[in-house]
């Protein structure tokens, strides 16, 4: 992102209370002197049928996606007020949406949804801060989190498997999805807010092939 540092910030730490995300951003503020745009990019997508889900399942995805997002959005919003403004843009997911029967997540589509309906909740109320809250909502995008539970040879044969099920016709790339962020944290989408934006190869548009099965292994 930026080697020489100057532009950068790394604060270590889970996000599972108030007091961690009010320590992310006040962190931020001292580095840079406020806070315009918070990108809430956390999760884990794993698969596991509903009847074999654990506390430990649950907790993960509520830990990993959900707790954050709350948390550091109050504290960033907060930021935001004493600016004038900002903007907040979720990372969230088609599976908050449309169920895949080969990919049960159960877990993760709901806090994921949790996610999604927290942006149009606070699209609404901090809208008088002009603070505006969206979300994009991915389907499978190449990334080197699938190589956390799985090989790189595995990963890639799992990311090919599902090129058919985009429309478009192949898998996401990191850049498809930050066009898109960059996009709604920007001022030409000044007058939007509580929307969700499918970046997602037009699966959300009219549902393609069914996923084969070799993709449920993700």
């Amino acid at each position: 992102l930026d080697p020489a540092g100057a532009r950068t910030l790394l604060h270590a730490g889970r996000i599972t209370g108030r007091a961690d995300g009010r320590a992310l951003i006040a962190a931020a503020v001292e580095r840079f002197g406020g806070v315009d745009v918070l990108v809430n990019s956390t999760g884990i997508f794993r698969v596991a049928p509903f009847l074999e889900q654990t506390e430990d399942d649950l907790e993960e995805a509520l830990g990993s996606i959900l707790r954050p997002t709350y948390w550091a959005s109050q504290a960033a919003a907060a930021a935001m007020k004493e600016r004038g403004g900002g903007a907040i843009v979720n990372v969230g997911s088609m599976w908050a949406l449309d169920a895949i029967a080969t990919t049960p997540t159960s877990a993760y589509s709901m806090a994921q949804a949790g996610r999604h309906a927290l942006a149009k909740n606070l699209a609404v109320e901090l809208a008088p801060e002009h603070i505006r809250v969206n979300t994009v909502a991915l389907a499978f995008v190449e990334t080197p989190a699938y190589e956390r539970f799985m090989t790189p040879e595995e990963a890639r044969a799992v990311l090919e498997s599902v090129d058919g099920f985009h429309p478009l016709g192949r898998r996401g790339q990191p850049d498809d999805v930050v066009g898109a962020i960059l996009f709604l944290a920007g001022d030409a989408a000044g007058w939007i807010t509580g929307t969700t934006l499918p970046v997602d190869g037009g699966v959300l548009a009219g549902r393609s092939p069914a996923l084969q099965p070799e993709a449920a292994t993700v």
